[in-house]
């Protein structure tokens, strides 16, 4: 009768150390949930990083399309106009006098050829 609790203990003891392994050790579960998580971080910094190309691929594509897009960069980021335009800023209503609004609200007009 012995032997048989002696074995009994024995592969109880075997199951503990395997569990143990499994929930403490390396490779064990609490490393597998971190390792998750530094992955799906990673997914969505791939992600926006992804978006960020096509944006940048677009743009390209439109510069090699044609002037147009260089023109319009031109006149937003530099506030160039052509030699024969005049550039007309106007305020918002209700902005304080001498406030131009930003790029989207410059007219640039052609001025008439004499």
């Amino acid at each position: 009768m012995a032997l048989p609790r002696l074995s009994t203990v024995l592969l109880l003891l075997l199951l503990a150390v395997a569990q143990g392994q499994l929930w403490l050790g390396e490779g064990g579960l609490p490393q597998v949930m971190r390792l998750q998580a530094q992955l799906d971080a990673q997914k969505q910094r791939n992600e926006a990083q992804r978006a960020a190309n096509q944006r940048l691929v677009a743009e390209v594509e439109d510069l090699r399309q044609g002037l147009e897009m260089v023109e319009e960069r031109a006149r937003a980021d530099l506030g160039m106009v052509k030699p024969d335009e005049i550039l007309v800023q106007y305020a918002p209503p209700g902005a304080p006098p001498g406030a131009a609004s930003s790029a989207p609200s410059n007219v640039a007009t052609r001025a008439p050829r004499p």
